[in-house]
């Protein structure tokens, strides 16, 4: 028995390998950036989707990610640079080996913006736009079924698979937002996505993550219809100080923010001490 457990110890102590990859760092504009969007890779393995801006297509060939191995899509908000890219993704499915349904998970409506089964039925509904997928809302898909999860701005959680997703609203003017905190194996990962971060929900979503992705999309001059959308850096640095965040990364980048980042980041270390990365496209960090 003792040299059997001996042989099988290995087992045991074999953790997951947990990568976090930055698919489009910038935001919507022209750029050489893509716009949003982030990989979550568990053992060699792309499992989580978050956000999938223009260019995140493209991103996730380049990064040899496969659609089959997928857990879920989720998307923080509708905004174009943050979603655009979604049929496309369906459409390349199509020529993929998945066969199981595949969660698209997004948020209540409000105003102009439509919740997420609405969103997909628009796009993949009988008088959707692209209606020659109609298939795709059904479990007789010719590819596999895509699944509306919709969370509403409280605080909500979910397993999918091997991740545990929590999230919970946050303030982006009047577009309703969610910010997903993946746990895996014991770590944590948090997308902010667009917030301004006025309420304390994201400080609270972010006790003690190993990774907080967050939006550097303002400098800290900004007008006051940006900060109703957006994260002030002196901002950014008070909720990663006050929630113990280990890691920042910095993301959705604009060009309006190129000349401030020296500036935003002598705010941000005001109120944060811990290691700040500046996303780039493509860019992998292992999670540790």
């Amino acid at each position: 028995m003792k040299i059997l457990l001996f042989f099988l110890l290995p087992l045991f102590l074999t953790a997951q390998t947990i990568t976090l990859q930055i698919l489009g760092s910038g935001g919507p504009e022209f750029s050489k950036r893509a716009s949003s969007s982030y990989i979550v890779w568990v053992d060699g393995k792309a499992k989580a989707l978050v956000d999938a801006g223009g260019g995140a297509f493209t991103r996730f060939a380049e990064a040899e990610a496969k659609i089959e191995d997928l857990n879920f899509i989720a998307l923080t908000h509708l905004h174009i640079d943050h979603a655009a890219d979604l049929p496309a993704f369906m459409k390349a499915g199509f020529f993929s080996e998945r066969t199981a349904a595949l969660p698209i998970l997004g948020t209540t409506a409000a105003g102009k913006f439509p919740n997420i089964e609405v969103y997909l039925k628009r796009l993949f509904g009988k008088n959707g736009a692209y209606a020659y997928m109609d298939d795709i809302l059904t479990k007789q898909s010719d590819s596999f079924q895509i699944v509306p999860h919709m969370f509403d701005q409280g605080f909500n959680s979910r397993n999918y698979g091997d991740i545990i997703v929590g999230m919970a609203g946050v303030n982006h003017g009047s577009i309703p937002a969610i910010a997903y905190c993946l746990s895996i194996g014991g770590k944590k990962i948090l997308f902010a996505g667009d917030t301004s971060a006025q309420s304390e929900k994201l400080t609270m979503l972010a006790d003690e993550v190993d990774y907080l992705v967050v939006h550097h999309a303002i400098a800290e001059h900004a007008g006051h219809y940006a900060k109703k959308l957006h994260v002030t850096p002196t901002r950014i640095g008070e909720v990663a100080g006050k929630a113990g965040v280990k890691n920042l990364v910095l993301s959705h980048r604009m060009k309006r923010t190129y000349d401030s980042e020296e500036e935003s980041l002598e705010l941000i270390r005001k109120n944060y001490k811990g290691n700040i990365i500046w996303a780039e496209d493509l860019m992998k960090i292992k999670v540790q």
